[in-house]
């Protein structure tokens, strides 16, 4: 088992495999971004190969990130050699591309599918992404939905741009059975960040009570959201509270950039470099171990310093 010196055991693996998107959100794309080149990116045996270690290792559950995944055009192989592995595959995508592959997911059990939604408004939407793909993808949603997907959404909320949508994107909840999930504002390189544009927990919790009764859910322990129903809804809300309450304590996830890099935190600063020593052939668990003994017991150890050194978050997976 991977156990960091916290005694926390790592089961979970988030496998970016591309830095690339079709869309241009502005929490997560620099506007000078630099990508790293399919050169440097890990073929589909690379992926498959190292994913095995992981497995090997105790990873009973990967989720493929990107950038956007489905702009890989080997993206079906991927999940096909992933899904001879002994690990429960999910996603998490924008769903613009997603209706093309919705075969490939069911015969791969991809089931848990997370779609990155910040607004219902069209000028929002473009203003924040760069796109007029809205309508897209709200019909993939639901095509999903009607596919028997589990489906949540993620709603990135920052003050003074869509935190009026917060209760649009929960009224959902009323009809469709999926969990909207609201996220403060994180920091990323280039991505313009400061604490007063988090939309915090509590600010989230009290624009959704001035609508809907809600009431708490229990939480799993290696929840990232903090669950809440409303009265009446089919589905359910959760909040992902990184900045202002965070559940560090019993974190399983470990991260694998598109560049073959594990990164220990979406906050840690170091990374450790397997692509390299897997392409030389050589046994890379001791670097996974190496890697792992070296997380922090919070945020990466720098989340504190408003200069935080890390990556965007397009090139380290969603």
């Amino acid at each position: 088992m991977l156990s960091d010196s916290f005694g926390r055991i790592h089961n979970y693996l988030r496998i970016s495999v591309t830095d690339m998107c079709n869309l241009k959100c502005i929490y997560c794309m620099p506007q000078e971004t630099a990508h790293s080149g399919k050169s440097s990116f890990m073929s589909s045996g690379e992926i498959c190969g190292i994913a095995s270690v992981f497995s090997e290792l105790g990873i009973n559950k990967i989720r493929i990130t990107g950038g956007e995944p489905f702009v890989r055009k080997d993206i079906d192989k991927i999940f096909y050699e992933l899904a001879d592995l002994p690990v429960s595959l999910a996603v998490s995508t924008n769903a613009v591309l997603i209706d093309r592959h919705i075969n490939v997911l069911k015969d791969c059990s991809v089931n848990n599918i997370n779609i990155s939604l910040d607004t219902l408004n069209e000028e929002e939407f473009f203003y924040i992404s760069k796109s007029s793909s809205l309508g897209r993808i709200l019909e993939n949603i639901i095509l999903l939905l009607e596919n028997n997907f589990t489906v949540k959404i993620n709603f990135v909320v920052m003050r003074g741009i869509n935190e009026d949508a917060v209760c649009q994107i929960a009224s959902l909840t009323k009809h469709f059975p999926f969990e909207a999930r609201f996220i403060e504002y994180m920091p990323f390189s280039g991505n313009n960040w400061s604490r007063e544009k988090v939309f915090s927990h509590d600010e989230i919790l009290e624009k959704i009570g001035d609508e809907f009764d809600y009431y708490k859910i229990p939480d799993d322990v290696h929840d990232t959201s903090k669950k809440y129903g409303i009265e009446g809804h089919a589905g359910i809300i959760g909040i992902i509270s990184t900045v202002t309450k965070p559940f560090c304590g019993e974190c399983n996830r470990l991260r694998l950039t598109a560049d073959g890099k594990l990164k220990n935190c979406l906050f840690s600063q170091g990374e450790t470099d397997l692509l390299t020593a897997f392409r030389k052939g050589l046994d890379i668990e001791d670097l996974i171990r190496s890697g792992l003994s070296e997380k922090r017991s919070e945020r990466g150890g720098q989340f504190d310093n408003e200069n935080m050194i890390n990556r965007s978050m397009i090139s380290i997976g969603g």
